[in-house]
């Protein structure tokens, strides 16, 4: 691993990268996180019977948006044309749960990471949202990076 910092200038500030050398390719990536809840929160959800609306149609629109606003949110992120985003939710009711994973893709000179885990944490955070008037200690967990393809440094597949 090169242990120089690609974020950091010769004075010591910080940068964004320029990827303007770098060959364009199809990048993939996949994240996921987990919003726990209580057993009657999530029935209200799998019901329809949040005050706000469609908890997860919701959450499907935020993460869509959230993963094409990335690059406003982390500084050095560079905006990115997203060729695709997609966002699963899996209801888990035996630990009471929603699975929420992300899908993002591109053709660019940079990966789609970033993109992948905001639009988890978007989604994740959507769901508190609009859940909070019925339970407020739901807790988000594990929000990582599952996959990743193309690029200069190849692909990733995280370990268990």
């Amino acid at each position: 691993m090169d242990n120089k910092l690609s974020h950091i200038n010769e004075q010591g500030h910080a940068r964004m990268v320029n990827v303007t050398e770098k060959a364009q390719t199809v990048r993939t990536a996949i994240a996921k996180g987990e919003i726990y809840m209580a057993p009657e929160t999530l029935d209200l959800i799998q019901q329809g019977g949040m005050p706000k609306g469609d908890v997860i149609a919701v959450a499907q629109v935020a993460g869509i948006m959230a993963a094409k606003k990335t690059g406003d949110l982390i500084p050095m992120c560079h905006p990115i044309n997203l060729t695709g985003v997609d966002l699963s939710f899996d209801i888990d009711t035996e630990k009471s749960r929603i699975v929420i994973t992300s899908t993002v893709s591109c053709k660019g000179e940079t990966g789609v990471e970033m993109e992948a885990l905001t639009a988890v944490s978007a989604a994740a955070l959507t769901i508190y949202d609009m859940c909070k008037a019925v339970q407020k200690d739901m807790h988000i967990e594990g929000i990582k990076l599952l996959k990743k393809t193309g690029g200069k440094s190849g692909d990733y597949i995280a370990k268990d």
